[in-house]
């Protein structure tokens, strides 16, 4: 990670945060531009935050989202590891519901052996996006049970512990961490494994978070509990500016309602937008955090200690990828010294 001499330039420190930030990317998809050139992108931008001193970089599974090009993480995976040296690569995550635990276990443990010490295992319970997407994965419905006994199952066969052996052997498997709200949070406690969340928590519901720790068993590879809050996050140089920048992803939410489909980032709205759809565009910024260096370095530093986050996980996308790349520098120069 950076230290002071190595801000990047460009950027008047404003201070530092209380913990470090790591970066999420969906390849998100342009109008004007073939959908592979997201996943082009992303391995561009993992090349960038590494130079920006990011802690770690992923990326995460959506099937058949016409906004979305990642529809493989281990295989974006391995491109981003191939391409950089020194940081943390990883999913965030693969959804267990869509594979086996073995098979996921076995694409870990080759990362791993290829890239050893930089790879990172984030899991998941979401199903497809929408209903045709759920009937070609095989997967209508997947509880709380099930994806208990898939963890368990992947950990095992990480462990060396299962049935059979997960290929290659002698390979130090990579951390695991859980995507969960609710009952995925209360497995992830009994498991002794860090978690990530957003969504309710940063509108301040922290019950699933004092759960969490309570029930917490602390493990070998995790003592104790370990919590990466997600969320958007755009800095610009006003805050006008960097609302303006997460109105593409906001204007997609829209679409999506209307459409069923989650739609590739447009640089302006695909229609004059009624009352309602501008209540779920400005919903869906409510969310975020968003301003200046300083205004971000406050809300964010505020999120952590409402939350004892260990960790933050920007999520961000816009249209404009030269404003991205600033917006990831801007926030590179937040991190704390290491």
């Amino acid at each position: 990670m950076t230290g002071a001499a190595d801000r990047p330039s460009g950027h008047r420190p404003v201070g530092s945060l209380p913990v470090p930030v790591s970066l999420l990317d969906r390849s998100r998809t342009r109008t004007d531009e073939p959908p592979a050139a997201a996943l082009t992108a992303t391995v561009e931008r993992a090349r960038r935050a590494e130079q920006l001193g990011f802690r770690r970089f992923w990326v995460a599974e959506h099937h058949a989202v016409p906004g979305i090009a990642s529809g493989s993480p281990p295989v974006l995976i391995a491109a981003i590891a191939a391409r950089t040296e020194r940081i943390r690569v990883g999913s965030g995550g693969v959804m267990l519901s869509n594979h086996r635990p073995l098979v996921v276990a076995e694409q870990a443990r080759m990362l791993a052996a290829l890239h050893p010490g930089r790879i990172d295992l984030g899991v998941g319970r979401s199903l497809g996006f929408t209903a045709p997407v759920r009937e070609a994965l095989g997967v209508s419905s997947y509880g709380s049970d099930r994806f208990g006994e898939d963890l368990a199952a992947l950990q095992d066969f990480l462990d060396d512990a299962g049935p059979v052996t997960a290929m290659p052997r002698a390979v130090e498997p990579p951390p695991v961490f859980v995507l969960a709200t609710g009952a995925g949070l209360v497995v992830a406690a009994e498991r002794g494994l860090p978690v990530v969340v957003g969504g309710p928590v940063l509108h301040g519901d922290l019950a699933p978070l004092t759960d969490y720790r309570r029930q917490f068993r602390p493990s070998r590879a995790c003592p104790k509990p370990y919590v990466v809050v997600s969320v958007d996050i755009m800095i610009a140089p006003t805050a006008e500016r960097a609302r303006e920048l997460l109105l593409p992803e906001a204007w997609a939410m829209v679409e999506s309602r209307a459409t069923g489909a989650f739609p590739p980032l447009r640089a302006e709205p695909p229609t004059r937008l009624t009352a309602k759809q501008e209540s779920v565009v400005e919903a869906q910024l409510d969310q975020a955090v968003y301003g200046t260096s300083a205004d971000v370095l406050g809300r964010l530093a505020d999120l952590v200690a409402r939350t004892g986050a260990a960790e933050i996980l920007a999520t961000t996308s816009t249209y404009d990828r030269s404003a991205l790349a600033e917006a990831d520098a801007a926030l590179a120069a937040l991190q704390p010294d290491r």
